[in-house]
């Protein structure tokens, strides 16, 4: 039986003998520099700063006191997200990847169209639509000819209600979208033979389509919960108090660094016990396509009121996802076009493309180097240390400022010093003083989606090319250059865009970590939006929505 992993293993060990120590100890060091800030987290939360008096004290205080609501709130509010979301993003799959009805080819694009917007921005939307002010109580009291708010009774808009709804309405696409593939997967023989047994649509979901696609509703409800958990623009615009807004009050108002490193800690436990459950529910659930001719289901055709039925019932959250705060924020752009040219908001979008140029050419530049590195030094210590870099897309961006600040703080004031004392020269803070900290936070938190898309590229290249290059002559730099830079450049340029998308959205990694005075525009929409200055917000946002649309068009591409 032939394989390919004769070839490629020889291909390596021919590689290796030129120099492998190199990319090695490359690959190496790229790991321990992504996992550096998660490590950091636990030195800090348990070092032995903590026993001192006033420490002690304050996360003494922490631990009876805020800590158990931070913790109870965060629960609820992943457990409210994720059930939505699952129930929403399950729904939407199952009808468009099993019906066809009126507007399903255009529907099945548009259900992604709320990862464009931002969850903060859809709660800006959201308040100024049904707040006391909003033109929806506005046009209630006009036309019942009520006076105030003790006339009527109006739900509370800033509550832990409001935030599960405006967040599983910008998070549902992540379990749309891999159930969507995963029910696409499936045997049509399974479909035939529950319909042969006299099962209806409802019966063949939930007996056949639904037990089949659990593995992909689990990992989508996984990603789901964690971003819940990363969110602070949302639950901190609505005043609800979760770990993440606890790590902010805890570090900036109590001058704690120790008690927000035990939240983030808190954090990483309940992100890793979500990636446990997650992966368990795969193992336990595994099928298995038993004829070597796989055959799609067909779907069906619904015409009359029950197409249209279907196709209400997927507009719902595209117009609650994109529709509604996409209109809200447009509007007041349109309504406020001298915003557009107001020099802080040029200064912020520069500083928005400049730091998430640099980021994602260092993330996907790394990730290239990891890859490429692990495969040809063949060794066991950087291939164990991969998949584990991947850590940091699942640490909230709260948690890797944390990480990333303190030491870096701390590295700055010995430089400092250091030089002055040989240089008589001050060079002030060169890392935390600049954009150095936010490029960092940035790569550590989006390399896994780099190092997937380079991990996946490289695999799909021919072990046979790379060793015909070796074989002339080629040295393992010239191979990377010449041999998989041009077969692997479309995917790293999908990467690349992705993860400058990220950082563009990334809003509590950039509050903690960015320069004084530096705002990009997600924290310079985020203080705007905090002011109630919607309008002066708006072009920012708007522009935000923008760049998530080129991602959410090349997402959908892929995924045809």
């Amino acid at each position: 039986m032939t394989s390919d992993t004769a070839p490629q293993t020889g291909t390596l060990s021919a590689l290796r003998r030129t120099g492998p120590s190199l990319w090695s100890l490359g690959a190496l060091v790229i790991a321990v520099i992504v996992l550096a800030p998660i490590v950091a987290v636990i030195w800090i939360a348990f070092g032995p700063w903590v026993t001192g008096a006033e420490q002690s004290d304050a996360v003494a205080r922490l631990w009876s006191s805020t800590m158990p609501r931070y913790l109870r709130t965060s629960v609820l509010l992943m457990a409210g997200v994720g059930l939505l979301t699952a129930m929403v993003g399950t729904g939407a799959a199952w009808l468009v990847a099993r019906y066809r009805f009126p507007g399903v080819r255009w529907i099945e694009f548009a259900l992604l169209m709320p990862l464009a917007v931002p969850a903060y921005v859809g709660a800006y939307a959201l308040v100024d639509l049904l707040e006391y002010a909003g033109p929806v109580q506005t046009f209630l009291r006009g036309t019942f000819g009520w006076q105030t708010a003790r006339d009527y009774w109006f739900p509370e808009i800033r509550s832990l209600g409001s935030a599960i709804i405006v967040l599983s309405a910008a998070l549902y696409p992540y379990v749309y979208l891999l159930t969507r593939a995963a029910l696409r997967e499936q045997s049509g023989g399974g479909e035939e033979v529950a319909m042969s047994l006299g099962l209806g649509p409802f019966g063949r979901f939930r007996r056949v389509a639904l037990p089949l696609a659990r593995p992909a509703i689990a990992a989508g409800v996984a990603i789901v919960m964690m971003e819940t958990i990363n969110d602070f623009g949302t639950v901190d615009y609505f005043a609800v108090q979760t770990l993440t807004t606890g790590i902010f009050t805890t570090w900036l108002e109590a001058n704690s660094a120790p008690g927000a490193a035990q939240i983030a800690l808190v954090i990483l436990v309940l992100v890793g016990a979500l990636l446990l459950v997650e992966k368990a529910s795969r193992r336990r659930s595994r099928f298995y396509l038993l004829s070597s001719r796989h055959r799609p289901v067909e779907r069906q055709r619904i015409k009359g009121l029950a197409g249209w039925t279907a196709t209400a019932l997927c507009l719902v959250p595209i117009l609650m996802g994109f529709a509604l705060p996409a209109g809200v924020i447009l509007s007041h752009a349109i309504d406020n076009a001298e915003v557009w040219a107001d020099a802080g908001l040029l200064l912020a979008l520069w500083h928005t493309v400049a730091v998430g140029g640099i980021a994602a050419v260092v993330t996907v530049a790394a990730a290239v180097f990891l890859v490429y590195g692990v495969r040809l030094s063949g060794r066991d210590l950087p291939r164990r240390l991969m998949p584990v870099t991947t850590i940091g897309y699942a640490a909230p961006g709260a948690v890797l400022g944390v990480g990333i600040l303190i030491p870096l703080a701390q590295i700055d004031h010995w430089l400092a010093d250091a030089v002055q004392a040989a240089t008589s020269i001050d060079i002030g803070l060169v890392m935390t003083g600049s954009a150095f900290a936010l490029v960092l936070a940035y790569a550590v938190r989006f390399f896994a989606i780099a190092q997937g898309a380079a991990d996946g590229a490289f695999g799909r290249v021919s072990p046979s090319i790379p060793m015909a290059a070796r074989s002339l002559g080629r040295s393992p730099r010239q191979i990377l250059r010449e041999i998989y830079a041009p077969l692997v450049s479309g995917t790293l340029a999908s990467a690349l865009l992705l993860v400058f998308v990220d950082c563009v959205k990334e809003l509590p990694a950039t509050l903690l970590l960015r320069p004084f005075n530096y705002d990009t525009l997600a924290t310079r929409v985020h203080e705007q939006a905090s002011l109630e200055q919607l309008e002066l917000a708006s072009p920012g946002a708007v522009l935000i929505m923008a760049v998530g649309l080129v991602a959410v068009g090349l997402l959908a591409r892929a995924n045809r």
